[in-house]
């Protein structure tokens, strides 16, 4: 089959479940090593056995549910393409604009010793960004799985950010002692009752560990709180991603733990509450 006979017959096998939209054009860019120009200028360009029987099989993956990320193992992060597994959520566009304040607040607050916490780091996409990013601050980066700990220490190597970070295995903050100047995390939020609303695709492959956040979504996030109550330098600030429902409920309890400090959510691009911003 040429590549043009292909792509129309990925769009009509993914049609049920992404509608009209780029996946089977990714997948088969991938499987040839092509961009998409190259797909456009040579689709009656007949495609090798091996290739075929490669994009076939991706299909039936993607048709499934299976994350096109998880199939292709990267993910875009900024200008960055991590290497992404089922060990890791894939990076999400809002948990870039969590950077974004992050670094918009450094810039406004420079310290030359500020030590930058990234509390369950996943891909690692929060704490490469701000190194690249920030070059003269020291990044910590935590998680409790091992496996995830594995895909961001290899991402770090992969840009060149590696001796600027810090990689410990551990449940929230307890494997450090020395105070902190700023906290961000992207934690699980999702409340139990979201979690029997979310896509199967989500559900049966993104690890369950980083998205469900107990009955109100803020278990977690609780609990770092509670952390970061005895660790948090004077001055220091803590940013989270939270769910588009949870703001007036984040700030209240970010009060409760933190009567002196200012606390505000933050909306994202769409208008939603999505962040929440602690300043001590």
């Amino acid at each position: 089959m040429t590549i043009k006979q292909l792509l129309a017959m990925g769009e009509k096998v993914l049609a049920n479940r992404y509608g009209v939209g780029p996946e089977a054009r990714m997948l088969l860019a991938y499987v040839l090593g092509a961009g998409d120009s190259y797909l456009l200028a040579h689709g009656e360009e007949e495609v090798a056995a091996a290739p075929h029987t490669t994009y076939l099989a991706y299909l039936q993956r993607a048709q499934r549910g299976e994350p096109i990320p998880y199939i292709l193992g990267a993910a875009p992060f900024f200008d960055l393409r991590l290497k992404v597994t089922p060990a890791v959520l894939i990076p999400r566009p809002e948990t870039e604009q969590l950077v974004e304040l992050v670094m918009a607040w450094a810039k406004r607050r420079p310290q030359p010793d500020l030590h930058l916490v990234d509390v369950g780091t996943g891909s690692g996409c929060i704490a490469i960004t701000l190194a690249r990013k920030l070059p003269q601050t020291h990044i910590t980066a935590i998680d409790v799985s091992p496996a995830a700990l594995a895909v961001a220490q290899e991402n770090a190597r992969t840009y060149g950010v590696a001796q600027q970070i810090d990689f410990y295995e551990g449940d929230l903050l307890t494997p450090l002692t020395r105070p902190i100047s700023l906290i961000v995390a992207n934690l699980p939020y999702v409340t139990d009752g979201e979690w029997t609303q979310l896509d199967d695709g989500v559900k049966s492959y993104e690890p369950e560990l980083a998205l469900r956040g107990g009955q109100d979504g803020l278990t977690v996030v609780r609990r770092l709180l509670e952390q970061a109550k005895t660790r948090l330098l004077p001055s220091g600030a803590i940013f989270l991603e939270i769910g588009w429902q949870q703001g007036a409920a984040a700030v209240t309890l970010a009060q409760q733990l933190f009567p002196e400090a200012t606390g505000e959510s933050l909306p994202d691009y769409a208008g939603h509450d999505r962040f929440v911003y602690i300043q001590l």
